[in-house]
C-alpha cells in the first residue's frame, strides 16, 4: 500500500516538472462501485447470486439441525445400545456430518461455487468499464485514470475530474446497440452522444474481450467439472469402502448366527456366495449409491426393530420382577394373619 503510494506520488511530481516544456497533464478518476451499482444487469444478477446463498445457507442450517437431533437421540439411547450397535450408528452419524462439511466447502470454500459465481458476475461488467475507459482515454487525451475504489488512497478528488458518469453512459449505449432488434433503435444508439470521438478500434478490443470473456467461462466450467469429477471419485471410494465394512460385518454376523444355529449354516453359505458374486462385478457410482441408500435403509430398520425388541423384552422383565416383588410382600403379609 505504501510503495503504491509512493509511486503515484513519485509519478505526479514528474509529470509537474515536466508540464511546463508540454502540454498540461490531464487525469481522471472513476469509481467503480458507483458504476456497478447503476448497471441494472448487475443487479439483477446479484440479487439472483443473493438467493441462491440464502438457499445455500438454508439447507446446511435443515442438515446440520437434523444431524444435532441425531446426536441427541443416540446420546438419549445410549444405555440401551451394545456397544456395537453404538458405534454403527456413531459411525453413520458422523459419515452424515462429513458430507454436510463437504457440501458446505463446495458452496463456500475458496474454489466453492459462491467465489466462482461472483467472478463470472463481476468479470463482463469489469472488461465494459476497461473498455470504456480505453475509449475515453483515447479520445478525451487523458494521461492517468485512476479508480477511486481501488487500494491507491485520494485524499481530495474534484468532480470535474470524475469520468464514472462517461463510463456508465458508454456501457449503457453499448449494452443498447446489442438489445437493438430494429433500424431505428440501432441508429438512435449510434447517434447518441457519449463521447465525442468513437475510437475506430472499439469493435476489435470489444471482440478481444469478449473472446476473453469467453474463455474464462470455459476454463471455469472445465475446472468446475474437474472438481465435481475428483469429488465423485472420493464418494465412490468412500461408498466402496463403507459397502466393503458393511459386508465384513454381514458375514461376522452369519458367522455368529451359524454358531449359535448349525441348521442354517447352509443357506448362509449359499448367501454369501452370491453377495461376493454380486459384489465382484464392477458397478457404476450411481449404482454404488443407490445400494448405499438401500442398505442404510435396511441396517436403519433393523437396528429400529432390534431396539424395540430389546425395549419391549426389559419392559417385560422389569413387569416380571416387580410382580414377583409384589407377591412376596403379599406372602409376608399373609404369615402374621395365619398366626394370629
Amino acid at each position: 500500500m505504501k510503495h503504491k503510494v509512493l509511486f503515484l506520488v513519485t509519478v505526479l511530481s514528474l509529470l509537474s516538472f515536466t508540464s511546463n516544456a508540454q502540454r498540461g497533464v490531464r487525469i481522471g478518476y472513476i469509481d467503480t462501485e458507483y458504476i456497478l451499482q447503476n448497471v441494472p444487469e448487475y443487479q439483477e444478477a446479484t440479487a439472483q447470486l443473493d438467493a441462491k446463498v440464502l438457499q445455500w445457507k438454508s439447507d446446511v442450517e435443515q442438515r446440520l439441525a437434523a444431524l444435532d437431533q441425531k446426536k441427541s437421540q443416540l446420546n438419549n439411547e445410549r444405555v440401551l445400545l451394545t456397544k456395537e450397535l453404538y458405534e454403527e450408528r456413531f459411525e453413520d452419524i458422523s459419515f452424515e456430518e462429513k458430507e454436510i462439511l463437504d457440501y458446505q466447502q463446495k458452496r463456500f470454500g475458496p474454489n466453492g461455487d459462491l467465489m466462482i459465481q461472483k467472478t463470472q458476475l463481476i468479470q463482463p461488467i469489469q472488461d465494459q468499464i476497461f473498455a470504456a475507459v480505453q475509449e475515453i482515454a483515447g479520445s478525451r487525451e487523458y494521461d492517468f485514470i485512476f479508480d477511486k475504489s481501488a487500494d491507491v488512497v485520494m485524499l481530495y478528488a474534484a468532480e470535474r475530474y470524475d469520468l464514472s458518469e462517461l463510463v456508465l453512459r458508454s456501457i449503457t449505449r453499448s449494452s443498447k446497440r446489442t438489445q437493438a432488434q430494429t433500424k431505428s433503435e440501432r441508429r438512435a444508439a449510434a447517434e447518441e452522444d457519449v463521447v465525442p470521438v468513437i475510437n475506430k478500434e472499439l469493435d476489435a478490443r470489444e471482440q478481444a474481450l469478449e473472446d476473453k470473456r469467453n474463455e474464462r467461462i470455459k476454463e471455469a466450467e472445465a475446472r468446475r467439472a474437474e472438481q465435481q469429477a475428483i469429488r465423485d471419485s472420493i464418494k465412490a471410494d468412500v461408498d466402496a469402502r463403507r459397502q466393503k465394512i458393511l459386508e465384513e460385518r454381514a458375514k461376522a454376523k452369519a458367522e455368529r448366527e451359524n454358531k449359535n444355529n448349525p441348521q442354517d449354516s447352509t443357506s448362509v453359505k449359499t448367501e454369501t456366495k452370491s453377495k461376493a458374486a454380486e459384489g465382484s462385478t464392477k458397478k457404476t457410482a450411481a449404482q454404488i449409491a443407490e445400494e448405499k441408500r438401500q442398505q442404510q435403509a435396511a441396517d436403519r430398520e433393523a437396528r429400529q426393530k432390534e431396539l424395540e425388541e430389546r425395549r419391549n423384552k426389559i419392559l417385560e422383565e422389569r413387569r416380571k420382577a416387580k410382580e414377583e416383588r409384589e407377591a412376596q410382600k403379599k406372602s409376608k403379609d399373609s404369615v402374621p394373619n395365619n398366626n394370629n
